[in-house]
Order: structure tokens, then C-alpha cells, then sequence
């Protein structure tokens, strides 16, 4: 444990509800006015997010390697920043152009802001000690749809979309501007800093691009990617099975509660399996939950209870990308060599959405979809066998 801020776990519970609440869940919520008032498809408004959460990946690999040579303070200041300015020009954009300017700066925000930072920090914080505030952080920053959606929806509703994603940007800045700026490290004093203050381009790059390594992110990527595209597009998919609509619109709901609820059993399941068991138990029941919702006829409250525990899986790999790293290769440089394997993770959790419905379309079937994801993470689990 080193260098940790009194309040600082708090801080950063606070600043990542709000940074997700806003910078994330808010166009979702706002993509149905959006679209009537300016004539663009459902596909293209979204369209903005995956562009901002790609931005995001690829960004997140420098934000790293400045994380562990400069501290989080101002970088994650700076960030929020990005992220208010981003709000703003998403109500003020006049055409696609802008909008779509908005959500690429948006993404730089996101980069410095959402999980892969903060875990960063938190990491650095409590070390061997990281599982269990690593959960807190997660189960916090798993309500922010819960939270802000509805506020959004009636801040929409009250004044417009354009006046409410002013309001937003103004939520931001008084939540996680002023947690980040006031609870966080204006940068490391502890040992390990004062020994290595850069990052070694050398070390970093031998552990990156190790077999392991390669193989880890390679597994951990296709779990996310699979288990979002299923999981997201649950509601057509059990359609397809005979639901009606509000049935499967609270599948979803069950889905994301499931999410959370997944993420409460991750400490005692991290302190009873080392890394590699953790990661195949984990890798190998989402792709059996795939494969049951592929196969599986009915009943729907079958189904729904799949889908949750599919849910309940994709929750707890989160936890284990923000811990998969520092169990295999140490905390040393944790921000640089992190920022490289969640690069992937966040551009297959951008793309995972639209993928769904675009490879049920090829396939002919949502159930046909969830074959190939299926698949896919079986593939992942036996990959991950090597990690």
C-alpha cells in the first residue's frame, strides 16, 4: 500500500459513477430525441459512441504510461475537463460532423477517466490488497445507468436534449472535477518512483509482447467482446424464442442486475483459484452460458435465468481485466503495460453492439449469432489454458 490519499477510494467511487453516468450511458438515453429532432438513424447517433470508445483505446495506452510517470491528479483533471468540453459541444453541434468531433473528444475523456485508470490507481494504491476495492470501484460504477438514466431522461424531457447535456457537462464538473482534483496524488513519492520515475520502453515491451501476454489480452478481448454482443442484444434474441417485448426489455434489466450482483462473489472466487484457474472457470462458464442461449428453446424464465448468470459472468471479467495484469506481472509500470491490454477490450466493447445485430443478420438468427459468439469464447477458454 502506498501513497494512498485519505477519501481517495471514495473519490474515485463518486467520479467514476458520474464519468460513466455521463460520458457513457447519456447518448444511449439521448439517442431516440436525438435522432427525431435531426433526422439521423438510430445506427449513426450510436455510431458516434463507438468512434469515442475506440479513440478510447487507443488512447489509453499513452494515458497509461503517463499515469505511472505522473501521477493521476492532473491527468485525470484534465481529462474530466476534456470531458465537460465534450458535453458541451455535443448540445451546441450543429451538424454530424461536430456531434461526431464531440464524441471523439469524449473519448480521450473516457481514456483518462473510466476503468482502466482508475484501476491503475487503485493498484498502485493497495497493492496485494487491490481485489476488494478493485470490486467496490466496479459495483459503484455498475449503477451509473441505474442513477443517471432516468435523471437524463427526465432532464430530456423537462428541457430538451440540447439544454440537458449542458446540465450534464455541469454535473460533471461539480462531481468528478472536483474528486479528482482534491483526492487524488499530484504524482508518486513512494520507492518504487523515486527509483524508476520513467517507465522502461525495454521492460514494458518484453512483458507486451510475450507469448503470455499476447495470449492473455487475445482470450480476455473475445470473452468481452462475445459475452456484450449476446448479453446487449438479449432482448431480440428471446424475442426470437416467443417473448414479447416488456418481457424481454426486463430480461435486459435482469441481465445488467445480474452484472453487478456477479461482481460481489469475485473476492472470495479470486482468494480460492490462482490467475489461471480464475481466468478458464470464468472464460469456460460464459461460453456455456452462450452456448445455452443458443440452444436453449424455453421457457423464458429459463432463458432470463441464463442470461443472468451470463450477466454475472461478464461482471466478473471486469474484475479479473483490472486484475489480470498485476497477477501474472506485478504492479511495477501497471499504467503503461494495462493501458496496452485493455486497448483491445475497449475497442470489442465499442464494436460488440452493432456486431450482434450485424452478424445475426449474415447468420440469419440471434440464436445463430450466439453459435458463433459461443464459439468464439469456447476458443478463448482453451486459448486462456496457456496464460
Amino acid at each position: 500500500m502506498t501513497d494512498r490519499p485519505r477519501g481517495g477510494l471514495v473519490a474515485l467511487c463518486i467520479a467514476e459513477l458520474a464519468s460513466w453516468g455521463l460520458l457513457y450511458y447519456s447518448l444511449p438515453v439521448a439517442v431516440t430525441p436525438i435522432s427525431a429532432d435531426m433526422g439521423w438513424s438510430h445506427t449513426t447517433v450510436t455510431a458516434a459512441l463507438t468512434l469515442g470508445l475506440i479513440v478510447s483505446a487507443l488512447a489509453g495506452v499513452r494515458v497509461g504510461k503517463l499515469l505511472d510517470a505522473h501521477g493521476p491528479r492532473t491527468l485525470m483533471s484534465v481529462g474530466t475537463l476534456i470531458g465537460i468540453l465534450a458535453l458541451l459541444l455535443v448540445a451546441a453541434a450543429p451538424n454530424l460532423f461536430v456531434f461526431f468531433l464531440a464524441w471523439v473528444l469524449a473519448g480521450f475523456a473516457q481514456a483518462a477517466t473510466l476503468y482502466p485508470p482508475a484501476f491503475a490507481v487503485v493498484t498502485r494504491w493497495y497493492g496485494a490488497e487491490r481485489t476488494k476495492p478493485l470490486t467496490t470501484i466496479t459495483l459503484v460504477g455498475g449503477l451509473a445507468s441505474t442513477v443517471f438514466a432516468p435523471i437524463i431522461a427526465w432532464l430530456i424531457d423537462s428541457w430538451g436534449w440540447r439544454p440537458a447535456y449542458v446540465i450534464l457537462a455541469g454535473i460533471l464538473a461539480v462531481t468528478a472535477l472536483p474528486m479528482h482534483w482534491f483526492f487524488l496524488n499530484r504524482g508518486w513519492t513512494d520507492e518504487m518512483s523515486r527509483n524508476s520515475t520513467v517507465p522502461s520502453r525495454a521492460e514494458i515491451r518484453s512483458i507486451t509482447r510475450s507469448p503470455t501476454f499476447v495470449i492473455l489480452q487475445i482470450a480476455v478481448a473475445l470473452a468481452t467482446f462475445t459475452l456484450f454482443a449476446v448479453t446487449i442484444n438479449i432482448i431480440p434474441l428471446i424475442i426470437e424464442r416467443g417473448a414479447g417485448y416488456s418481457l424481454a426489455a426486463f430480461a435486459l434489466a435482469l441481465v445488467g442486475f445480474g452484472q453487478v450482483s456477479g461482481r460481489f462473489f469475485y473476492p472470495a472466487f479470486a482468494r480460492r483459484t490462482s490467475s489461471r484457474a480464475r481466468t478458464v472457470l470464468l472464460l469456460g462458464a460464459g461460453a456455456i452460458g452462450l452456448w445455452l442461449l443458443a440452444f436453449v428453446p424455453g421457457p423464458i424464465w429459463l432463458l432470463i435465468g441464463i442470461a443472468m448468470i451470463a450477466g454475472g459472468v461478464r461482471g466478473c471479467i471486469t474484475l479479473l481485466q483490472a486484475t489480470a495484469v498485476a497477477d501474472r506481472w506485478g504492479t511495477a509500470n501497471f499504467g503503461a503495460i494495462n493501458g496496452v491490454f485493455v486497448a483491445p477490450i475497449t475497442a470489442g466493447t465499442a464494436l460488440a453492439p452493432v456486431a450482434g445485430p450485424a452478424l445475426a443478420g449474415v447468420v440469419g438468427s440471434y440464436p445463430m449469432m450466439a453459435i458463433v459468439m459461443a464459439a468464439l469464447l469456447t476458443g478463448a477458454t482453451v486459448l486462456s489454458a496457456r496464460t
